[in-house]
């Protein structure tokens, strides 16, 4: 009876005691870095807060999570047709000022006016402070990170949740010369794992940076941060790339919320929109928005073409894999918003976009009407987002339904 005890208790003890050392979790907040998060407008009580409030029945979730039933098509049966990608390729400047190059989830690559840009870099096989366990990647990074060193300028950090904010990617990066730009706090974390302070900058909701001509404009979230870790948590964002002749938004993780017509007001429009439509449910709609706000959110911000993101790559939620860009095309439809779909990998200009190739399977998949994702938002009627809460805008491309292969 003792050894059948000992061995469950000395296993929960071991993992327990692997969290405590490992690095993946980064470091505490202090001095300096400490007391300009805790001069935020965002800091309230001790930490960073939502000007929204944020809804969510946990407790249905893992409910569902634990005893419920695994969707069948929530990852992948075949292989996905991933393009991969040299360096040699991406060191040529795209022709129109303006390329993005998706490693799927929200890693992307955006060379904009001269510079380089590296979103939420992903990696590492899992995102996870542990090898062995958590959501794992359906295929491997279509780039060697190795092979951006020379490439990359900039690094954006959205947030530090672990399929964002990856440590061994983030400490392969140590001997780089890239600069990283994080919101307040992410900081701490990167100085743990080796990057320099002198190329550490963050950013409080509105701040800005200047590198090598381009701005960084770190922009209103409705998320959340956490790492397994004890101490003050860092602030999340998203991020506005201004060059001389283009301008580009990455969402991060967030819910919908009013600030993006702030946002598309005082820094857009965007020639490029990069928006979390992905790993969504009912019970937690604002921390991801999901597939018909995101299209929403890309109509408020003032946005030209859209790169739905935050899926393809881990599963999170229980929908269907290929159901966030479905709804996404479904919605954007209906606007006339035109919407690039490339596989991961594929480097593509938005100016010259043309028909999409439709690379991914045809499966199930829950409809808006029969699965509605609904933000809450205090003081709008009945405390719900309702359609069209940005309106219509003007001068949208044209994106017809989707055919056998193709959509245009």
């Amino acid at each position: 009876m003792a050894i059948v005890l000992f061995v469950p208790v000395a296993t929960v003890s071991y993992g327990v005691y692997q969290l405590l050392i490992n690095p993946a979790l980064g470091g505490k907040p202090a001095d300096e870095r400490l007391a300009r998060m805790q001069q935020s407008p965002q800091w309230r009580d001790g930490q960073f807060v939502n000007p929204q409030p944020q809804w969510s029945d946990l407790r249905s979730a893992w409910l569902r999570f634990l005893f419920g039933k695994a969707n069948p098509h929530g990852e992948p049966e075949a292989p996905i047709p991933v393009v991969h990608n040299d360096a040699g390729m991406l060191a040529t400047p795209p022709a129109s000022g303006l390329r993005v190059t998706w490693f799927g989830h929200s890693s992307a690559l955006i060379e904009i006016d001269g510079g380089r840009v590296l979103i939420d870099p992903l990696w590492s096989e899992r995102p996870s402070p542990l090898s062995w366990i958590g959501p794992k990647r359906w295929y491997p990074p279509p780039v060697a990170l190795e092979s951006l060193r020379d490439i990359v300028d900039v690094v954006v950090i959205s947030h530090e949740h672990f399929d964002h904010l990856d440590y061994a990617t983030i400490h392969a990066m140590r001997t780089w010369r890239t600069q990283f730009v994080v919101p307040l706090g992410v900081g701490a974390l990167l100085l743990r794992w080796g990057i320099p302070e002198a190329r550490i900058r963050e950013l409080d909701w509105w701040e800005s940076v200047r590198i090598d001509g381009l701005d960084v404009v770190a922009t209103p979230a409705r998320h959340s941060s956490g790492r397994l870790s004890f101490g003050p948590r860092p602030l999340w964002a998203g991020f506005a790339l201004i060059g001389d002749r283009h301008r580009v938004w990455y969402s991060g993780d967030t819910g919908f919320h009013t600030t993006f017509t702030d946002i598309g007001e005082r820094l857009g429009p965007f020639d490029l929109t990069l928006i979390d439509a992905g790993q969504y449910d009912a019970n937690w709609p604002d921390a991801h928005q999901g597939p018909e706000l995101a299209v929403e959110a890309h109509k408020c911000v003032r946005g030209r073409a859209m790169l739905p993101i935050h899926w393809a790559l881990i599963k999170q939620a229980n929908h269907t894999w290929t159901e966030p860009v479905e709804r996404v095309l479904a919605a954007a439809r209906r606007h006339r918003i035109t919407v690039l779909t490339p596989r991961p990998g594929e480097s593509i200009e938005p100016a010259n976009v043309v028909p999409g190739v439709r690379w991914w399977p045809e499966l199930p998949w829950r409809t808006a009407d029969e699965t509605p994702i609904y933000g809450t938002e205090a003081g709008l009627v009945s405390n719900r987002i309702q359609p069209d809460a940005c309106g219509d805008l003007p001068d949208r491309q044209s994106v017809a339904a989707p055919g056998e292969d193709r959509y245009e």
